[in-house]
């Protein structure tokens, strides 16, 4: 039956209007290379999204787990929990924007219910914390673990985007290792800072000339597979068409975001004019 839910939302084209909008919207907040940096995890080498959502989870489970077990001896660590959890929903609500932003069609229609379940959750739990305050611990409790349905559900879609859509996975994470050296070109159809697309081993290379230097890396962008030879060479970096991620042609680092995973380096060599590639 949730499948079935989820499949509806994915069809729901009555919600891309909304999501066009907010998506830009959130674009220009966190469009900086520095503010996408670091919402994206580029500087952690894992997506940040991900990692900070065990906090608010974790903390609103707690609270709840106490407010059953607990009884009156522990409202003030279920109030404190609550507290936690809504600190931590900030960060946690401006990276999983971030990322969002980045999507398209049926990911962007499920990722814009996550996050309404999401705000309707902190809103809940807020009220809770208002109530917990005021000396109401059995409508705090009523009100938090209605909230913590409202965030168990949006753990659900997100788990649906990550691991049936891949939403956030690594794009080059199942690609083969080609440990012998593979002709793939002539060094003459190398144009200077031009990327050229070959495949080695039904893995697709990109391959840039910069003098007589010849770096490869996978052609496939990381965050969302987005072709990297037919993005642009700047200082020492290819950047990904898709969504400006940016990786250095010396070692694959990412060094922009969304990206947060570097992008494989293949060595290379050339022999008798022609141009070898393998896995480093």
């Amino acid at each position: 039956m949730a499948q079935s839910l989820i499949r509806q939302i994915e069809g729901m084209e009555a919600l891309d209007g909304v999501c066009h909008r907010l998506s830009g919207l959130v674009g220009r907040v966190t469009g900086a290379e520095k503010v996408k940096n670091a919402l994206s995890g580029t500087w952690l080498g894992h997506p940040l999204h991900p990692v900070l959502t065990d906090v608010p989870i974790g903390a609103y489970v707690m609270a709840s787990v106490l407010d059953v077990t607990a009884g009156p001896a522990g409202a003030g660590a279920a109030r404190r929990l609550v507290g936690v959890g809504l600190l931590a929903t900030v960060p946690t609500a401006a990276s999983g924007a971030s990322d969002w932003s980045d999507t398209y069609g049926p990911e962007r229609r499920v990722g814009v219910v996550h996050a309404v379940c999401n705000a309707t959750a902190s809103t809940l739990q807020a009220a809770s914390l208002v109530a917990r305050r005021k000396g109401r611990r059995g409508v705090g409790a009523v009100l938090s673990g209605i909230g913590l349905g409202f965030t168990l559900s949006s753990a659900y879609l997100g788990g649906h985007l990550s691991l049936v859509r891949g939403v956030g996975v690594n794009h080059t994470a199942f690609q083969p290792t080609v440990g012998q050296w593979t002709d793939v070109a002539a060094l003459s159809d190398l144009g200077d800072g031009k990327p050229l697309r070959v495949t080695a081993g039904g893995v697709p290379v990109v391959l840039v000339r910069r003098g007589e230097t010849v770096h490869a890396l996978s052609a496939v962008c990381t965050h969302a597979g987005g072709p990297l030879d037919e993005g642009e060479i700047r200082d020492g970096c290819i950047r990904c068409p898709w969504h400006g991620s940016e990786f250095r042609l010396t070692d694959g680092a990412a060094v922009r975001g969304p990206a947060a995973v570097d992008a494989p380096r293949w060595d290379t060599k050339v022999d008798d004019g022609r141009v070898q590639v393998r896995s480093a």
